[in-house]
């Protein structure tokens, strides 16, 4: 399992920033060489030995350049499929909506109906537009123009809102390092502990300044590890000793670590990607659960329902763990939320004697509209952020991890489970989630079954009545015309 750990470079020698800054912006030119020269079809190999010269890079740096150019191809690619089932639904959505208006199921609130259904129509034309595209870049195996620093910026820059430094600081604040087991757990970029200093430092292979015949010489920088991760981090970067050679020398084993050095507002940051052995795994969809009790999981925006049941699905008990500051906080406050909720969700776990974990195999789309509010609180959900934490935090500490099906464990829950157990909708939805993981089917109970006979016939009834009657008036209406 991949981890990554994040520090911050502390120093304030000047000239080595300037050093810094200088390489990042030469190891970003050379990424936008490699990408520009990979879409026109040049080999990857022959792309690596040119950077060496105009570029100054040692070959390890232009191999990481090329792999980085390489790996935003390729995730464009796979993304294309998403990003064009998310412009279909858009122009779904749009198409429903001029419908709903023109035939006076909805009216506007703040325009009137013209401006509206005009706005609606030009939204819908730049939507087809590009769905075009993305049809033709799917079919031509090609991806659409990306641009490095970023589009919002890119347009700020135009507008002349950043300046032309800004915008070059943006397009060159990265500078990535892989990992390799045999120089050391990284060749380029490594982090190194000082016996008589008492810190951490971040030490640079810098090759714009290597002189001929010489080795590049480094740049070494004071980093800040947070307490909590230094242990972890000191046992990763240290090596172990597996034996000693001919000459009676120890024989140290490095882990590889991968190093990414980020500049934003002036700060920098070292992201620390390994990887992580872990004692859990996740599970196929129809493996069995081999644990005497298992926790089913509901996800929500403002909190996590946790409902516990034996192997056999009886219930044993529940517990909702609150999460409300998650809709409103900035990134950082809701990583750390998301951090702190889900690690009292596990305590409770470790202290019921729980062994596996079940939660809803959710695929976030993007579905924003027209609506701002809407478009705020989808974006700031952290459905995803709080799923990923459980499943790694879940692997770290051994649980078994299922994914099931998501649909209707609200609706079962809440007729089969809520007044049945006294529990609320969430809490009843985690225990359809857990029952689902060790594959029993829910049926439908008696008293929903009751209510879509009663009252939901009535009311399709009544709708799909008017939807008649406003097509045959608008049919009569378009007739009148002709």
């Amino acid at each position: 399992m991949k981890t990554v750990r994040g520090m911050k470079i502390v120093s304030h020698d000047e000239s080595q920033l300037r050093s810094l800054d200088e390489l990042m912006r030469v190891f970003g030119s050379a990424k936008r060489y490699a990408f520009n020269r990979l879409l026109e079809g040049r080999n990857a190999k022959d792309i690596i030995q040119h950077l060496s010269h105009p570029f100054r890079l040692n070959k390890r740096f232009a191999e990481d350049a090329v792999l980085l150019a390489q790996s935003l191809i390729s995730s464009q690619l796979e993304l294309l499929p998403m990003r064009l089932e998310d412009v279909q639904a858009k122009i779904e959505k749009t198409e429903k909506k001029i419908d709903e208006y023109q035939h006076g199921r909805k009216t506007p609130k703040k325009v009137d109906l013209p401006t509206c259904l005009g706005g609606l129509h030009q939204r819908l034309e730049k939507l087809k537009a590009k769905e075009a595209e993305l049809k033709h870049h799917l079919d031509q195996g090609t991806i659409p123009r990306v641009i490095f620093g970023g589009k919002e910026n890119f347009y700020k820059r135009l507008k002349g809102n950043i300046t032309n430094e800004e915008w070059k600081d943006l397009r060159s604040n990265q500078l990535y390092a892989r990992g390799d087991k045999s120089k050391k757990g990284n060749l380029n970029i490594r982090l190194v502990y000082d016996d008589n200093t008492n810190q951490w430092y971040v030490e640079i292979a810098n090759p714009l300044e290597q002189q001929k015949g010489k080795h590049a010489p480094r740049l070494r920088l004071p980093v800040l590890v947070p307490e909590k991760y230094e242990e972890e981090i000191i046992d990763l970067v240290m090596g172990e000793q597996v034996g000693v050679n001919a000459k009676g020398k120890p024989i140290i084993e490095y882990q590889p670590y991968t190093v990414e050095i980020k500049r934003k507002n002036g700060e920098y940051y070292v992201h620390l990607i390994y990887e992580e052995e872990v004692y859990g795994r996740e599970l196929a969809y129809d493996e069995p659960i081999q644990a005497e009790r298992i926790a089913g999981i509901d996800i929500n925006m403002d909190r996590i329902a946790v409902s516990i049941v034996s192997k056999q699905g009886n219930f044993i008990k529940s517990k909702v763990f609150y999460c409300h500051e998650l809709e409103y906080v900035r990134a950082n406050k809701r990583n750390n939320i998301v951090g702190e909720t889900v690690r009292d969700v596990y305590d409770w776990l470790l202290q019921e004697n729980v062994g596996a974990v079940v939660i809803e195999n959710i695929q976030l789309r993007q579905r924003h509209d027209t609506d701002r509010r809407f478009n705020r609180l989808t974006h700031h959900f952290k459905k995803k952020k709080l799923t990923d934490t459980i499943i790694r935090r879940g692997m770290r500490l051994g649980f078994r991890i299922k994914k099931v099906n998501p649909a209707y464990t609200s609706v079962i829950g809440r007729f089969k489970y809520r007044k049945k157990y006294g529990l609320s909708v969430h809490e009843s939805a985690a225990l359809v989630i857990g029952r689902r993981g060790l594959g029993y089917h829910e049926r439908l109970p008696k008293e929903l079954m009751d209510t879509i006979k009663t009252k939901v016939k009535r009311h399709l009834i009544a709708v799909l009545g008017s939807m008649e009657e406003s097509y045959k008036q608008s049919k009569s209406e378009n007739c009148g015309n002709i």
